[in-house]
Parts: C-alpha cells; sequence; structure tokens
C-alpha cells in the first residue's frame, strides 16, 4: 500500500542529531495526520552513525535506512532515496537539525494549492556563516538567472516537497542536487518556494567550504549542456564543429582563389596550415558529436547503480 510521505534523510557523520531528529519528524506528524516513512541513506559516515539507525529501525517500523560502502555524496544519496521511495509525496531534509519539520506541512499546503511539482523551502532568516550565504546569493541572484531565466531565491534549500513522479524523474550526481529546483524546472516540472525555519547547527561542525562554489559553476554548466543538449548532442557539437569547419574552408577557399586567379605561391604561406587544421578540427568535433549521441542512445535505457553495504529490510547485502 502506498503511504502519503516518504522523508528521505541522506546522512553523513551525524550520529548526534539522528535521533532529536526523528522525534522532531514525529511531532511534525502528529498535526498532519498521514501516513510516513522515514528513508536514511548513510554516504559511508566514519562514525557512530549505522550504528544509531539500526538501534532506531529496530525501535521503529516507520523507519528505514540503506547505506553506501563509501562516500558518494548528497546526490547519489538522494537519488537513492527517491528510488526507495514508497510515498505519494516525498520530503527531503538535511540530518543535521537546520531544517525544522515542522516546515512540512506548509510546504504540503503551498504544493496542493498551487498545485505545484516542488516547492522548496527559502530559509529566509538562515543561520550559515557569511561566505556559505554570499555563494548562495552569487547562483541564486546572478548565476542561474542569467544562465536559466529562473529567479528562485534558495536553490539548495535541503527542505523541500516533491510530488513523488518529480523526485523519481530527477537524474542527479556530483554537486547537481545543489540545483534540483533549476534540473526540475528545465524537465518540465513546476517549481515554488516556501518561506521556513532554519536553525542552527546544534552538532558538529558544516562540511562546506567556499571553495565548493569552483565546482558548483562547472557543475551548473553540466546541467546546462545537459538540460539544453542531453538527447541530441551532436547539436551542440554540430554548431561548434560547423563554424570551425566553415572558417577553415573559407580560409582554403580563399587561398584557391589566390593561387588560381591571381598565381599567387600559397605552398609557403601559415594560414595554409591554419585553414587544414580548421577544417579537420571541424570533422572531428562533428564526429565527437556523432559519438557522444551513439552513446546517449545507448545509455538511455540503464539505470543507476550503487553499491550498498547494508539495507535495514534485507540486512547486510552486497547488492548494486
Amino acid at each position: 500500500m502506498q503511504l502519503d510521505f516518504s522523508i528521505v534523510v541522506p546522512v553523513f557523520n551525524e550520529e548526534e542529531s539522528l535521533r532529536e531528529l526523528v522525534r522532531n519528524i514525529e511531532k511534525a506528524f502528529s498535526s498532519i495526520k498521514k501516513t510516513y516513512e522515514v528513508i536514511f541513506v548513510d554516504d559511508g559516515s566514519t562514525d557512530k552513525t549505522l550504528d544509531v539507525l539500526k538501534r532506531m529501525v529496530s525501535e521503529s517500523k516507520k523507519i528505514r535506512f540503506l547505506s553506501f560502502r563509501k562516500n558518494l555524496g548528497k546526490s547519489a544519496a538522494l537519488t537513492l532515496g527517491f528510488r526507495e521511495a514508497n510515498g505519494k509525496y516525498i520530503v527531503t531534509l538535511d540530518a543535521d537539525l537546520q531544517d525544522d519539520p515542522s516546515n512540512i506541512k506548509n510546504l504540503y499546503r503551498t504544493l496542493e494549492h498551487g498545485k505545484f511539482d516542488l516547492v522548496t523551502g527559502w530559509r529566509k532568516n538562515r543561520q550559515d556563516g557569511f561566505l556559505k550565504i554570499l555563494s548562495s546569493k552569487i547562483f541564486n541572484k546572478v548565476v542561474v538567472p542569467t544562465l536559466f531565466g529562473i529567479r528562485l531565491n534558495d536553490l539548495n534549500s535541503g527542505l523541500k516537497i516533491y510530488r513523488s513522479e518529480a523526485a523519481k524523474d530527477l537524474k542527479i550526481y556530483g554537486g547537481m542536487h545543489r540545483f534540483i529546483p533549476v534540473i526540475a524546472a528545465e524537465l518540465g516540472f513546476s517549481v515554488s518556494e516556501k518561506e521556513v525555519l532554519h536553525h542552527p547547527r546544534k552538532y558538529g561542525e558544516s562540511k562546506y567550504k567556499f571553495s565548493k562554489i569552483f565546482t558548483d559553476i562547472p557543475d551548473l554548466l553540466t546541467i546546462y549542456f545537459i538540460m539544453k543538449y542531453n538527447r541530441r548532442p551532436l547539436h551542440f557539437f554540430g554548431k561548434i564543429g560547423g563554424a570551425i569547419f566553415g572558417a577553415g574552408f573559407a580560409i582554403l577557399l580563399y587561398l584557391s582563389y589566390l593561387r588560381i586567379f591571381l598565381d599567387q605561391k600559397i605552398g609557403d604561406r601559415p594560414l595554409l596550415l591554419f585553414g587544414v587544421l580548421l577544417v579537420i578540427a571541424g570533422i572531428q568535433t562533428l564526429f565527437t558529436g556523432l559519438l557522444a549521441d551513439l552513446i546517449v542512445n545507448a545509455n538511455s535505457k540503464k539505470g543507476d547503480e550503487f553499491s550498498i553495504k547494508y539495507d535495514s529490510r534485507e540486512g547486510i547485502s552486497s547488492k548494486t
């Protein structure tokens, strides 16, 4: 039987916060009056997170967890959680207690009232360091609107609610989890935001570093390429290859004119070599696009594969 909600929580070295988080979720759903499950995805934690999760699973049938053999990143954890979720609606939140489960009710109301597919939390009064907030504003206010025309205040909020089909259709890896609303919108899903509470981190230290901004930009460019040319990469490479080939062909045409009609020597001109190189480079770029098209077509039906160390429903497992 399908549940109303699946709460997906990526976890990495958060042993101190897990029990309190579950109590907060239970309190939130006591007023929502809906069925739910909590799916923790342990991203290769090296502290006692796995032991805490095992004990919690034995104490509550609403809790389930899966554990990666090694750290694969938040995108992989979310993808696995989405795949395993059984709820009509899927909620994500971080395990560090900064996201408040009491906001789930308002996010759900916004989703249903506006008939949206995804509503992301807007941490208007964000309780994070200056550099973390600054990097967020750079992407939210400048980079993303420029590339995609999407204007949201808080793309990377961990607290989001999805209709199940929207979450399960997402294909994310690397740092793409930071731009999920962008990806969802580009896939045709309706996206909105709702102001939510945000608390200071209670245990441990944030794993975010400002230097991540230099990896976030390539991730965002990757998303742009995938969203625009995912099904037909030849269109992208074709434009570039065609321009390069055209420039080389024009140079060779000009040199041919000099040789045939003006009887000028062209064999020792650097421009001849440059034109030939451009033509070759253009052809190579076109064939790269063709190869990319073939790869996309060959892999279009393949699913995600993860090496899972532990599934609380099955015990120790070596499945992928």
